[in-house]
């Protein structure tokens, strides 16, 4: 922890000496431009930034007289990356015990360390969808927006729509243990207190709702396939989400819990673990994205078996996790809109590129798992003005890497350069 704390130190420095991308024309020379919109690639292109946006793109001609160039001629350059399922202002592991043991203070200078990490890594957004001390990610968006430290653009959702014992509540401890009341400000046990916990989310000014539909992998005595919201509560909290102008998204692992999600309004499932052909097919025909977390389970069995995770956790991973690709697989046969989305926080953040792999093993051709980290991720944002591809009119957020992601997508992994908003940051 004297590790984390003295990098975050370094962090908060480093954000006050960083200047804000200034009203003034750059460029950036790319070897090689990936374009997500109409998936191809263009050579030797010439990327104008005005501020903090795209303001030109076409062939270098040569050097320009009117502001500076990074060469990145090198290099394959592409949108900044969205994940769109993060928890950055959690410890990683969800180990709840220790949750319990941290302070807010705590929560939201670690999610300053696992912001910095991620935009390292070349994700310059992310749909950030949950943690368990409320409200903590609402800070810490405000934080990065204002300046105060290093982080992607972020979408926050503020707390879990849950009911209580449900796989988004804290659970496994005595009955008679008191439970802090931020971490359980989503808990609901009617739609009437739906609609009254989301409405107040928004007044708290969240971007969207997460809803906890079926139990979860990570939480004690909540089993994945069990649908938990009902669908007139989950019904009840996508109405008050949409009446403050935003969306929700829906944890749901087990099949009736993802169809009864779809068919209350909901705008994307997380996790979909155990989707089947009629859950697909809804899916499809309501054009509902799933984000599909298919590296996690590798990490989960792995890291819980050398770190003795409780057996309930590792049983459940095991039951889920090839059951998830097979439906990924399906999903993605059928057309199903599938947006990138890894679950940062049960694993270390900054390694959200190991999922592009896997979704190419699983599938998808290299251009489609890129797309789902930009294009079809930003679409699902609704930021598709903003993010999602270089284009010009969006934020000037680029990542650089060395060799081709077409050829071998695990060079993502390795990201070289990364610019947010006309920013160099790595």
């Amino acid at each position: 922890m004297r590790e984390v704390f003295r990098w975050i130190a370094f962090c908060v420095c480093l954000s006050l000496a960083m200047p804000a991308a200034a009203a003034e024309i750059r460029y950036v020379r790319a070897g090689k431009l990936i374009d997500v919109i109409a998936g191809r690639v263009l050579t030797d292109q010439l990327i104008r930034i005005d501020g903090e946006r795209i303001a030109g793109i076409g062939p270098w001609t040569g050097a320009p007289t009117d502001g500076p160039v990074e060469d990145w001629s090198g290099y394959t350059v592409m949108p900044g990356l969205i994940d769109m399922h993060t928890h950055l202002a959690d410890f990683a592991g969800f180990d709840m015990g220790g949750v319990l043991m941290k302070t807010q203070a705590e929560a939201a200078l670690v999610g300053v360390y696992n912001a910095q990490a991620t935009l390292r890594a070349g994700f310059t957004t992310v749909h950030d969808v949950g943690c368990y001390r409320g409200l903590t990610d609402v800070a810490l968006r405000d934080a990065i927006n204002m300046g105060w430290t290093p982080g992607p653009r972020m979408n926050v959702v503020g707390a879990y729509i849950t009911v209580p014992g449900g796989g988004g509540d804290i659970t496994g401890f005595a009955p008679d243990v008191p439970i802090p009341f931020d971490m359980r400000l989503g808990v609901i046990r009617s739609p009437e207190e739906a609609r009254e916990r989301v409405r107040f989310l928004f007044q708290k000014r969240v971007d969207s709702i997460k809803l906890i539909a079926s139990g979860a992998v990570l939480a004690m005595g909540s089993e994945p396939g069990r649908l938990e919201l009902s669908e007139a509560e989950m019904r009840a909290a996508v109405a008050e989400a949409r009446e403050n102008g935003g969306y929700a998204t829906a944890h749901a692992h087990g099949a009736k819990a993802i169809i009864a999600a779809i068919r209350s309004g909901v705008r994307s499932i997380e996790h979909a673990s155990l989707i089947d052909a009629e859950g697909i097919a809804l899916a499809k025909s309501q054009g509902v994205w799933l984000v599909m977390d298919i590296y996690n389970g590798d990490y989960i069995d792995k890291e819980g078996r050398a770190k003795g995770w409780p057996a309930e956790y590792l049983r459940k991973n095991l039951e889920t996790t090839e059951l998830q690709r097979t439906g990924f697989t399906a999903a993605l046969k059928a057309g199903v809109k599938i947006a990138y989305g890894t679950d940062a926080g049960v694993y270390p953040h900054g390694q959200n590129a190991m999922q592009f792999a896997y979704m190419v093993r699983y599938g998808m051709t290299p251009m489609q798992a890129i797309q789902s980290a930009t294009v079809v991720a930003a679409q699902l944002l609704r930021w598709e003005g903003d993010v999602g591809a270089v284009a010009v009119g969006r934020y000037a957020d680029l990542v650089a890497v060395k060799g081709d992601p077409l050829s071998d997508i695990r060079v993502l992994e390795r990201v070289s350069f990364v610019m947010k908003g006309g920013v160099v940051v790595r």
